[in-house]
C-alpha cells in the first residue's frame, strides 16, 4: 500500500471510527434502557402478586382472629379487607396478560364468595351464635381461604417465571452490549496503529528527502 493510499484510509478511519464507537455505543445504551425498563416493570408485577398472596393470608387470620375473640378484632380485619381490596383494584389496572387477567378474576370472584361467607358469619357472632360462626370459619369458608391462596399462589408463581426471564433477557443484551464494544475498541486500536504506521513512513520519507537534499547540495 502507498504512503497515500495509507493516508486517505486513515483519514477515512479516522472519521468512520468515532462514529461508528458512538452508534454502536447509542444501540447499546437504548437496548439495555428498554430492557431495564421491562425489568422494573416485572419486578413491580411480581412484588405486587406477593401482596396479594400475603393479603390473602392476612385477611383470614383477622377473620379468624375476630371469630375467637367476640368480634374484638374486626377492625383489624376490616382494615386487611379494604388494604387486599385497593391491591386487587391495582391488580385489575397494572395486569394485561391473559393469564394474569384469568388469574386476577379468579381471585376477585373467590374472594366474592369469601365475604359473603364472612357476612353470614359476622351476622351470626352479633346475633350471639358464635358456635355458627366457628363452624363456618372451620367448614365452607376455609375451603374458601385456601381456593383464594392456591390462586394467589399461582398468580406470584407466575410473575416470578416472568420477572425471572426479564432479567436473564436483561443480562443477555448487556453480554451483547460488551461483545460490541470490545469489536469497536478492537477496531479503533487498528485505527491508531494505522496512524502510526503512517506517519512513521511520512517521517521517514520527510527525512529520506531530507537527506538526499543534502546529498546532492554537497
Amino acid at each position: 500500500m502507498t504512503i497515500r493510499a495509507k493516508l486517505y484510509a486513515a483519514i477515512v478511519l479516522t472519521i468512520l471510527g468515532p462514529l461508528a464507537t458512538t452508534g454502536v455505543a447509542l444501540t447499546a445504551m437504548n437496548d439495555l434502557g428498554g430492557r431495564f425498563d421491562e425489568v422494573q416493570e416485572r419486578a413491580s408485577h411480581e412484588r405486587l402478586a406477593l401482596q396479594l398472596k400475603f393479603g390473602v393470608t392476612d385477611v383470614n387470620g383477622w377473620q379468624t382472629a375476630y371469630g375467637y375473640d367476640s368480634g374484638r378484632s374486626r377492625p383489624v380485619f376490616e382494615d386487611s379487607v379494604a388494604a387486599f381490596r385497593r391491591d386487587l383494584r391495582r391488580a385489575e389496572d397494572v395486569f394485561t396478560d391473559p393469564r394474569e387477567r384469568a388469574l386476577v378474576g379468579e381471585l376477585r370472584a373467590e374472594f366474592a364468595r369469601f365475604m359473603e361467607l364472612d357476612r353470614r358469619a359476622y351476622a351470626a357472632l352479633r346475633a350471639g351464635r358464635e358456635g355458627v360462626t366457628k363452624a363456618i370459619f372451620l367448614g365452607p369458608e376455609l375451603v374458601s381461604f385456601r381456593s383464594m391462596a392456591a390462586t394467589a399462589e399461582r398468580l406470584a408463581r407466575y410473575e416470578q417465571r416472568r420477572a425471572e426471564a426479564t432479567e436473564q433477557a436483561f443480562d443477555d443484551e448487556r453480554d451483547d452490549a460488551r461483545k460490541r464494544l470490545i469489536a469497536v475498541a478492537l477496531g479503533a486500536a487498528f485505527v491508531i496503529v494505522l496512524l502510526l504506521v503512517t506517519a512513521w513512513d511520512v517521517a521517514r520519507m520527510a527525512l529520506e528527502g531530507e537527506r538526499r537534499t543534502r546529498d546532492e547540495a554537497e
